[in-house]
């Protein structure tokens, strides 16, 4: 792998990690009151993914639907499999329950993420589109789910009222 591959991986995931530390601190600045600063923090946090974006297409990770969701299948199911597991073992260990419950909660939601991706991509390669849907995401955990939120999240056990509609 050439030095600037090397780079644009590093570059990538610098400014995905500025993307959602943006995200979360516009959140803050919300839930303090400060909403202009929360509007400045969301408008960084846009243009980190377009960088973010920028760089994935030139390294070439970025490759027809297909392929993407394949890819997003097996990110997803390593993440379920093996390292979460591997996280949560850990944080237990060092007794940080917040630690445990973060990853935890990841964890259930990624083999859904991989099981909601292969669903897709069955339906790609049957020729299809994927069926129409919704998508609701909990706010508390990130579980997704498809056409309607459950009165209680299955994964946290929060409100319907916890869940937003993806655009």
């Amino acid at each position: 792998m050439s030095r600037t591959v090397e780079n644009l991986k590093s570059a990538f995931a610098g400014e995905s990690q500025a993307n959602r530390r943006y995200v979360a601190f516009a959140r803050k600045a919300d839930e303090e009151g400060f909403p202009q600063v929360a509007k400045l923090f969301r408008a960084a946090g846009e243009a980190e993914t377009v960088h973010a974006v920028n760089h994935i297409r030139v390294i070439g990770d970025v490759k027809g639907t297909a392929e993407n969701l394949d890819a997003a299948i097996s990110g997803e199911t390593f993440e379920y499999k093996k390292m979460y597991p591997e996280y949560v073992k850990v944080a237990k260990k060092e007794k940080n329950d917040q630690a445990t419950w973060s990853f935890n909660v990841a964890n259930q939601v990624e083999q859904i993420h991989a099981n909601l991706f292969a669903k897709a991509a069955k339906a790609l390669k049957a020729g299809k589109e994927p069926a129409k849907a919704d998508y609701y995401v909990c706010g508390v955990c990130g579980n997704t789910v498809e056409n309607e939120p459950p009165e209680r999240c299955p994964v946290c056990g929060n409100p319907q009222s916890k869940f937003f509609k993806v655009s």
